[in-house]
């Protein structure tokens, strides 16, 4: 039995070092879907919980645009449920609904994360317009429709980039490929 044993390591060692290390696959790459370009109202503060500052941004409106879709986002249909740490870190929960160009309807779930050095982060939570580029600001979208033409987008994961202005959030959305 322990020849036995000694037989199969050896053949294990010699079967792994015998084939070489395999590549990793290369990455996925990303397809621009469309722009959300969504309006928004002054921020109700909620006040410090205990898991941060909770805020709520109220969707009033705005518009979808991209190659495949076109459309606008249903006035006052969502909000951005927003918990903010001491040092600006910010967990976003956002929903609202599209109305595309058709008519058809499609409900958005967007989590996301937004944060940038303190000191940017108080500007821009304060209202203040800032430089897009000091900001890191990405989502992950799911969305929800009955509309046969736009099963693409509940059959795909999403990627979002974000940008913050006083009364407007940008948001280009990208299919994972």
């Amino acid at each position: 039995m322990k020849t036995y044993r000694i037989i199969l390591a050896l053949a294990a060692s010699l079967f792994a070092t015998a084939l070489p290390a395999a590549a990793p696959p290369p990455p996925p790459g990303l397809a621009f879907a469309f722009e959300l370009r969504a309006k928004v109202a002054d921020p109700v503060i909620i006040g410090q919980i205990p898991h941060g500052l909770r805020r709520i941004v109220a969707i009033t409106g705005g518009t979808v645009s991209g190659p495949d879709m076109q459309g606008e986002v249903v006035p006052n249909s969502g909000a951005d449920w927003q918990m903010i740490q001491p040092d600006g870190f910010s967990e976003l929960d956002t929903r609202y609904t599209l109305r595309t160009s058709k008519g058809e309807l499609v409900y958005v779930q967007n989590a996301g994360i937004r944060h940038a050095p303190p000191e940017v982060m108080k500007r821009l939570n304060a209202g203040e317009v800032v430089d897009p580029k000091l900001v890191y600001f990405r989502t992950v979208a799911k969305f929800e429709t009955t509309a046969e033409g736009l099963k693409w987008l509940t059959r795909s994961v999403f990627i979002g980039v974000g940008e913050r202005s006083p009364n407007e959030v940008i948001v280009r959305f990208y299919r994972v490929e």
